[in-house]
């Protein structure tokens, strides 16, 4: 692509309130590194990284709306106003460097109190730190996750409902300015959506009616509690890759719901209801880009791709495509925290594209030349 072309990734996009200044984004990714739902420097400085690196937009990763709602000891929370104060550490210096601050609120369900990925995916037993989980059954995901969850009652799903929205409200005065509900890879709400896991036969089991009303109810309250130029979405698993799973005519039926709801993008992810799935010969990537397509075509509401999307050029096609409204990235900004950089130079393009102060004078590509031309005429004069 020459200078003459502006790229789309590149290009500015306003949802609702908010104002991307381009379309990549930071997918939330769990690193499993507070204490007592604390953010820390840690934090500070992976999202900072992002932020200087160029993204539009980072999704910080999934934050417990309770302390049950972890995934394990070490996962981040706001179900505490005292969680509140650390990540507006966060989200100052993301917005000073022109990023917009999301956050991904999420609850484990019967994936939760387990030790951190890096040590394993093992339950933790109550006696050495562990908790009671909460599933829409009786049923562990099994594998290491072996803890058997509490069904969850009528009383504790109006409970978890409004800790979603107490989450969301602390959010906002956290400083975030997106906020995505997890709905998906088999935690709590992801669990409740599928037949394979949902097993109930009251108001929130059985049919597709049924199977969506916690994930609705939850969007719902969350969209009417916050201020109306807060941006709201939900990351769904569109396939579940399981005998009588979740599937994209499913995702496409929920989607519309949401967006019925107000809410304002769709990210389609996959996976993560069941155990001893072999992911390594799946292609996953390629049904969440094409279900993203489908999704924002046929329901018209905007959309997330994500999955293993590292080449600039390919992001763009995507956009251009229509298969997706937003490009969200995860371990390539762990590999390079500056990939915008190198998708800028890609494109040869600098009229939408800016580089942090500090840098710009030195890679910018105006900056760059200015410095060059006033070094030849020091150069000159001396």
């Amino acid at each position: 692509m020459n200078s003459g072309n502006k790229s789309l990734l590149f290009s500015p996009i306003k949802i609702r309130g908010v104002t991307l200044k381009n379309r990549i984004v930071v997918s939330p990714m769990c690193t499993y590194s507070c204490e007592d739902g604390m953010v820390n420097d840690w934090h500070l400085v992976q999202y900072g990284s992002f932020a200087t690196g160029g993204a539009g937009l980072v999704v910080c990763e999934a934050t417990g709306v309770e302390a049950r709602g972890r995934i394990a000891p070490q996962c981040p929370g706001l179900w505490k106003d005292q969680q509140i104060e650390p990540w507006q550490r966060v989200t100052r210096f993301l917005k000073s460097q022109g990023c917009v601050p999301g956050i991904q609120i999420a609850h484990s369900g019967r994936k939760g109190s387990t030790v951190p990925t890096w040590i394993g995916r093992d339950s933790i037993a109550d006696k050495d730190g562990g908790w009671q989980t909460i599933g829409p059954t009786a049923e562990a995901f099994g594998a290491g996750v072996t803890k058997v969850p509490k069904e969850a009652t009528v009383e504790d799903i109006n409970d978890i409902t409004s800790a979603f929205v107490a989450a969301a409200l602390r959010a906002v005065k956290a400083g975030f300015e997106v906020i995505e509900l997890h709905f998906a890879h088999g935690y709590l709400v992801s669990s409740f959506l599928s037949p394979a896991t949902n097993k109930r036969t009251d108001n929130y089991g059985g049919s597709l009616e049924n199977r969506m009303r916690l994930g609705l109810e939850i969007a719902e309250s969350v969209r009417k509690a916050l201020p109306d130029d807060i941006v709201l979405g939900a990351r769904v698993s569109v396939a579940d890759y399981a005998d009588n799973g979740w599937d994209l005519k499913q995702s496409l039926e929920f989607a519309k719901r949401l967006k019925q709801l107000s809410l304002d993008f769709f990210d389609c992810s996959s996976g993560g209801l069941v155990a001893n799935v072999s992911y390594d010969c799946l292609n996953t990537n390629e049904v969440h880009i094409k279900s993203a397509a489908v999704i924002q075509k046929e329901v018209g509401i905007p959309t997330g791709a994500v999955g293993k999307i590292t080449d600039p050029h390919f992001a763009e096609q995507i956009l251009r495509d229509n298969g997706a409204t937003l490009i969200f990235i995860g371990r390539a900004f762990l590999n390079n925290p500056h990939w915008p950089y190198m998708a800028a130079d890609a494109f040869a393009n600098d009229t939408n594209f800016k580089y942090p102060n500090q840098y710009d004078w030195c890679i910018g590509w105006k900056g760059f030349a200015k410095w060059r031309k006033d070094i030849h005429k020091d150069t000159n004069n001396n």
